[in-house]
């Protein structure tokens, strides 16, 4: 059996009751943060209320070794992650595999940033497009895709959810103001109109904290200020309904004046 578990936003008491329940009957029990991880507390309060030994994983053991199904074989396991279970590519191709393999599966979901950052901002989320993510850039690689994807979901009228990069490993965390200037810089190579540094954007940080951050304004105000602590994300505001508009003004401080906009 293989429970593939998520442990919500923030720290380890966002885990619900079947996740915990879950753990507490598994053989093994492994994690992973290579792809997200909670900064609101530890996995010893979550092995001390559950009574097990929890083993992280590297990427290499999850994505080329399989070592989560292979031990799913004959055992119950329990794979965890941060927010919901299934929302990287990874993840689906463990459940998929699992399956092919037909090892008995149960996936327990938990609350991710796909639907929390909508809600705190105050924007609707089926007005979401295509969600992408910023990379941290490197020698020779320095992609214009996320700014290409804002632009199609522009075209459509939807507002674009943007992750930043996590490189656990490195202890990297990409904050809001780097992935901003990021998109500036591509505009500044593509030249297509698609953000300036008057453009309103959204500043998510520390969702599912007790006090999460959400700030919207111009990108020019945003790039200097200071979001605290990761994990931090950014959205950019499609065409907006007035109600989403005050929720932002009510919500994220963002200006006034956008209620004035068409």
């Amino acid at each position: 059996m293989l429970y593939l578990v998520g442990l919500g936003l923030y720290n380890e008491k966002d885990i619900s009751l079947n996740g915990l329940e879950a753990i507490k009957s598994a053989d093994i029990v492994y994690a992973e943060f290579y792809t997200a991880r909670l900064f609101g507390g530890d996995l010893k309060s979550l092995e001390a209320l559950a009574g097990v030994t929890i083993n992280i994983l590297r990427r290499e053991e999850v994505e080329e070794e399989d070592l989560p199904i292979k031990q799913a074989e004959t055992k119950n396991v329990v794979f965890l992650t941060a927010g919901d279970p299934l929302m990287a590519t990874t993840h689906s191709d463990i459940l998929m595999e699992a399956r092919k393999k037909g090892i008995k599966t149960r996936v327990i979901h938990a609350s991710s940033i796909l639907s929390a950052a909508p809600g705190i901002a105050g924007l609707q989320a089926y007005k979401f497009g295509k969600v992408t993510t910023i990379p941290r850039p490197e020698e020779n690689y320095f992609p214009h895709s996320p700014y290409q994807v804002i632009g199609e979901n522009k075209k459509m009228g939807l507002h674009t959810l943007v992750l930043l990069d996590i490189q656990a490993h490195r202890d990297y965390y990409m904050t809001a103001n780097e992935g901003l200037e990021y998109l500036i810089r591509v505009e500044d190579e593509r030249k297509e109109g698609i953000i300036s540094e008057d453009s309103l954007a959204v500043v998510i940080a520390r969702a599912g904290s007790p006090e999460p951050l959400v700030r919207a304004d111009r990108v020019n105000a945003l790039t200097g200020e200071d979001f605290g602590g990761p994990l931090h994300c950014i959205i950019i505001p499609g065409d907006m309904h007035f109600l989403e508009a005050e929720g932002l003004v009510v919500l994220a401080d963002a200006p006034e004046s956008i209620l004035e906009e068409d």
